[in-house]
């Protein structure tokens, strides 16, 4: 199958398109490259643009004869998106709104969503399955709930099947160290961790101490991007399976405090990573994790990677990167 992968050339798109190849899929990726890195996807066929402009994603998805697109296009910080809702509405649903008359347009009947578990805002019950309300605490999440109503709609009136992907925190790197997060723009957690421990940061701020959780800390499911690229590879061979569109949690089934992943960190590195304790940050709930059992069981998708493996392939990928610190 020829795959479009929006935003291919960032840090989860990238071990897609890898994980593509092994499969025997042939790749295009489309990236505007503000956050991406051309190399990340080696010798792939590129294209730099926006899936804002429709007349050049028609022409990318008819000239390359493209059969299916993976999205991952988009702003994430959900921070910023409280700053800059306007940027962020822009983006990630007129964007993708542009990327789906395309794709009508082009006659593409498949797509995989990268969307999140913040759509789920603070998790009602535990584990968090597909069946929990849907009440995104941000612009950021509600740009991903506006997007998967795009594709309800899209999928009632034209045909376009999709696959919505909510995944929980995105974790690791590949397992040879040439694929990984870079920390200069990043919030999320780990390479954070990395960060403190390599002396970027001066310490790391950790929010919450005062959790109702065994060490006081927040506790998150965090999955192996490998074991999510491998999904979006699986969420594809269901649409042309079952041709129909449907929605999937992706995480391990369980979650970790963030104390836990300061001291795997601490252990794989032999640093000792200093931190400072805050506040609690308004809106952060106690502990969120997946229940995946439907992506297991229609996906045919388990995790094979733990903590363990994505402490240890970010700390290769960050030492020997520094992270691209600017």
């Amino acid at each position: 199958m020829k795959v479009l992968v929006t935003g291919g050339a960032g840090y989860i798109g990238s071990h897609t398109v890898r994980q593509l190849h092994g499969a025997g899929h042939d790749v295009v990726v489309l990236d505007t490259l503000e956050f991406g890195r051309r190399e990340a996807v080696g010798d792939t066929p590129f294209v730099q643009g926006d899936t804002g402009d429709t007349a050049l994603v028609e022409r990318v998805l008819r000239d390359e004869r493209i059969e299916a697109v993976i999205h991952f296009a988009a702003y994430k910080s959900v921070g910023d998106s409280m700053q800059q809702p306007g940027r962020y509405f822009q983006n990630n649903v007129c964007g993708t709104l542009n990327l789906l008359t395309a794709m009508t347009q082009a006659q593409v009947k498949y797509i995989v969503f990268s969307s999140t578990c913040a759509v789920y805002g603070t998790p009602e019950t535990l584990p968090v399955s597909e069946t929990n309300a849907i009440h995104p605490e941000s612009v950021y999440g509600e740009t991903k709930v506006m997007v998967e109503r795009l594709l309800h709609w899209f999928d009632a009136t034209t045909g376009l099947r999709s696959a919505a992907l909510r995944y929980f925190n995105a974790a690791g790197a590949s397992f040879d160290a040439t694929l990984g997060e870079d920390w200069t723009y990043t919030l999320n957690l780990v390479p954070l961790v990395m960060k403190a421990a390599l002396g970027h940061l001066p310490t790391l701020k950790i929010f919450g101490s005062d959790y109702p959780t065994s060490d006081g800390t927040a506790i998150r499911d965090y999955i192996h991007v490998v074991d999510l690229a491998d999904a979006h590879v699986k969420a594809l061979e269901f649409l042309q399976r079952e041709d129909r569109s449907d929605v999937f949690n992706l995480g391990t089934g369980h979650g970790s405090s963030v104390q836990q992943i300061i001291n795997a960190a601490r252990e794989v590195s032999g640093l000792p990573i200093p931190v400072e304790y805050a506040e609690r940050r308004p809106g952060d709930p106690v502990a969120s994790w997946a229940d995946n059992t439907k992506a297991r069981t229609l996906l045919g998708w388990t995790p094979q990677y733990g903590l363990r493996e994505i402490v240890e392939t970010a700390w290769q990928w960050h030492h020997t990167h520094h992270g691209f610190a600017k």
